[in-house]
């Protein structure tokens, strides 16, 4: 993967808010922290999960094998992770207040902000979700059909994109990135009538932050951080 550095480390669900804000998780659901010093990369953060979402801004998310939600409070004291209500299988964070999930079901959920009520369901059905910092958000469903959310409840809440993706992250509007089930690794182009280029490598989750970071993981394991036309 020439376009890609391996990380040592070993995940199976990755996400990068930014540079500096990099978490995962492992096939054991133990949770890594990025340390920002490849030589000695993960620092391990107490607590069980199988899913997670970190932002640009340090906000991090995560959902347990049980669906549990919890978000990250850091406070060693108290507890690294809040518990929130409800139940969701994947969550993505892109910021504070633009945190989104789906359930098993494929049910779609938006954060709002408030603890006492959080999630307020949103039409469609997805498998897989991208929340960015900017309001930005993509989805793939289980035919891995594409499609960014545009909140206009007149013409529908989401526009299908050309494609076919089953991992996907949005960093921003213009930082979108994919793998698709053979683990074809996708960025967008920014231009719906032509919307994907091929990256060489092959991974099968990928997380992309605000500031053009791009992290992956592939079938084995094995962590990979975006080198190639972005900022290293």
């Amino acid at each position: 993967m020439a376009d890609w550095k391996q990380i040592s480390g070993a995940l199976v669900r990755i996400s990068a808010g930014s540079r500096t804000n990099v978490w995962g998780v492992n096939s054991a659901g133990n949770i890594y922290r990025y340390t920002n010093d490849d030589a000695s990369p993960w620092v391990q953060i107490p607590g069980a999960l199988t899913d997670i979402g970190a932002a640009a801004d340090g906000t991090v998310w995560g959902v347990n094998s049980a669906g549990n939600i919890y978000r990250y409070t850091g406070d060693q004291d108290s507890g690294h992770w809040k518990q929130i209500s409800g139940a969701l299988v994947r969550i993505s964070a892109g910021s504070r207040t633009n945190v989104w999930g789906v359930n098993s079901a494929g049910n779609i959920y938006r954060y709002t902000n408030d603890d006492a009520s959080p999630w307020v369901q949103i039409p469609g059905a997805l498998t897989d979700i991208g929340a960015a910092a900017d309001g930005t958000v993509w989805g793939v469903n289980s035919a891995g059909n594409i499609y960014r959310y545009t909140g206009d409840q007149d013409s529908g809440h989401w526009k299908q994109i050309n494609g076919a993706l089953k991992a996907i992250s949005a960093g921003s509007r213009t930082s979108v990135w994919g793998a698709n089930a053979s683990g074809n690794i996708y960025r967008y182009t920014n231009d719906d009538a032509n919307p994907w280029v091929q990256i060489a490598g092959a991974l099968t989750d990928v997380g992309a932050g605000v500031d053009g970071t791009v992290w992956g993981v592939n079938s084995a394991g094995n962590i990979y951080r975006y080198t190639g036309d972005l900022p290293g």
